[in-house]
């Protein structure tokens, strides 16, 4: 029988439908004990005896893509895959796989999850509230305020609509164009220079790729509007976090909301977990009961699909393996 073996931390002996594809497909389950993600150590030993793996967020390199002659997909629960080395995976004939189009909504709510808690202080003044003591600070609003989305791919297009119905301008930089889009929302597109320096807040939503690392330095952070907030819900490379500090403590960027960071988990004596203007999350924006079902399903009927000689094309990384690509 075939196997795959579950790597995500929050779908081991989690139930849903995506068991059911695997079980439907031919596929036993290999799932070991605990939620989180596997160690390197747990994926040496287990990858070489499975023919897929339905991925997290940890690390897929060279030497264990190698090591693993078995397998044949890395189907990724989810839409980056940056932890994964796709050459290496191409170079072995593994075919790499995302869920386009499963977590898109949870990645836009996530993102005004921490564009609120930072415009109106929400920790804080919850710290203050269990502490007995009775602040109350005059809030920003979200309303009439101009927000920026550096890439308008899937998620970056959902912002859009959310962004609107709390009475905000919206522009954006991305170099795909979509005129239809932007004409249907009244969407501004910008270089990412003028986005900067319009936006009161700016929503990171671009891939992390070698041109795309610490797009947010200390040049950007320059040219931003003083005051103004940042998001990031994309990759935590996009951000060079030394300039962010600065910029946070200069108070050029009044505030930020983050949910990825560079390394993941931030180190222990990472300033910006005593940042009081800062609200912090786990990298878990992609994920809500509803996203997660769906990009389980999704990255498990790929697993099953490409076993029965089908090739889900718009799932697809590396798709310079097909069309001769077999099981």
């Amino acid at each position: 029988m075939l196997r795959a073996l579950i790597t995500a931390g929050p779908l081991r002996h989690w139930p849903g439908i995506y068991r059911d594809v695997l079980k439907n497909g031919g596929f036993a389950m290999v799932e070991p004990p605990g939620n989180d993600n596997l160690t390197p150590e747990q994926q040496r030993e287990l990858m070489p005896q499975c023919d897929a793996v339905i991925a997290g967020g940890e690390p897929i390199g060279a030497d264990l893509i190698a090591a693993s002659e078995r397998l044949r997909v890395i189907a990724r629960v989810g839409v980056g895959y940056d932890a994964v080395d796709v050459p290496a995976a191409t170079k072995h004939g593994v075919v790499v796989t995302i869920t386009p189009g499963t977590n898109e909504g949870s990645v836009a709510e996530h993102a005004f999850a921490l564009m609120l808690g930072v415009a109106r202080q929400v920790a804080r003044l919850d710290a203050l509230v269990r502490r007995g003591e009775w602040e109350r600070p005059v809030a920003r609003p979200l309303r009439g305020q101009t927000l920026g989305l550096v890439g308008l791919g899937r998620i970056g297009k959902a912002m859009v609509p959310r962004a609107q119905a709390f009475g905000m301008r919206v522009v954006a930089c991305d170099p795909v164009a979509d005129p239809d889009f932007d004409f249907q929302h009244g969407l501004k597109r910008l270089s990412l220079d003028d986005l900067l320096r319009e936006s009161d807040i700016v929503s990171l939503h671009a891939p992390m790729t070698e041109t795309t690392r610490h797009l947010i330095d200390a040049r950007a952070f320059g040219v931003m509007r003083p005051g103004a907030m940042l998001i990031n819900t994309s990759r935590g490379g996009l951000v060079d976090e030394a300039a962010l500090i600065d910029a946070l403590r200069a108070g050029k960027v009044q505030g930020a909301g983050l949910d990825v960071f560079d390394p993941e988990p931030p180190l222990p004596d990472n300033p910006l977990l005593t940042m009081p203007n800062v609200v912090l999350a786990p990298h878990i924006g992609g994920q809500d009961d509803r996203s997660l079902a769906d990009m389980a399903a999704l990255a498990c009927q790929c697993v099953v699909d490409l076993s029965k000689g089908l090739w889900p094309e718009g799932c697809i990384v590396n798709r310079e393996l097909g069309p001769n690509w077999h099981w």
